[in-house]
């Protein structure tokens, strides 16, 4: 039973999340803020963490940030703010999807299934990938460059893992969202471009040439 912890400041919210999660037999905890949420954390494993972006002590943004120095974990950010620039901020903090409030309890589980998939399928591979100095490790789910290993988001994984299997290919957005994301994805396309920023400089602090992640102006990206 995948364990999955939902992380808003009010009781309502938490209360209806949870009523959803629990209908489709997810195990559920909860946190009031991003200071309990990684608490946490860092006794618990969870397999998904339900977000939401306006908290007092720590809000959404600050709580990625901590989140991702010492878990991977897939985190879906629930935001009332449906600007772009909100968006592209989550995403580019560690987020592997949004949901703008209020939202359907459909497409909630529809998202949350999809993350939880991706993370089971991958999990099964057991294959290692290498170019250019970068290991990937399709079991363990690591990325390892010049002995380094990488600390990447579960997206920034799967994007890698995609560019690399298919080098000298020019994958479209769409794509690339239907690789990582999946058919049920119901968001922009675009958020595959703050993904590919996000990674580009992580390989950069390795040492990889941030380039080797190529942008083709209307068609896409790909790795040479």
């Amino acid at each position: 039973m995948e364990k999955i912890l939902v992380v808003d400041d009010e009781f309502e919210m938490r209360q209806l999340i949870g009523l959803y999660l629990r209908q489709e037999s997810y195990q559920v905890e909860n946190a009031e803020n991003g200071q309990e949420a990684l608490e946490k954390i860092k006794r618990n494993d969870y397999d998904l963490l339900v977000l939401d972006v306006m908290m007092p002590l720590m809000d959404g943004w600050e709580t990625i940030g901590n989140v991702r120095k010492i878990s991977a974990v897939p985190i879906i950010m629930l935001t009332a703010k449906d600007s772009v620039k909100d968006k592209v901020t989550g995403l580019s903090t560690g987020a592997d999807d949004y949901l703008v409030k209020p939202f359907e309890a459909e497409e909630l589980l529809a998202r949350i299934k999809a993350l939880l998939r991706r993370a089971k399928s991958k999990g099964e591979e057991d294959e290692i990938l290498k170019y250019q100095g970068i290991i990937i490790n399709l079991t363990s789910r690591v990325a390892v460059c010049n002995d380094k290993i990488l600390s990447l988001t579960q997206t920034e994984f799967d994007l890698l893992h995609s560019l690399i299997e298919n080098r000298g290919k020019v994958l479209s957005r769409e794509q690339l969202v239907d690789k990582i994301w999946g058919i049920e994805f119901m968001g922009d396309d675009r958020t595959v471009d703050s993904h590919i920023k996000n990674l580009r400089e992580k390989l950069k602090t390795a040492g990889i040439d941030k380039k080797l992640v190529k942008t083709v102006w209307g068609l896409g990206y790909k790795v040479e």
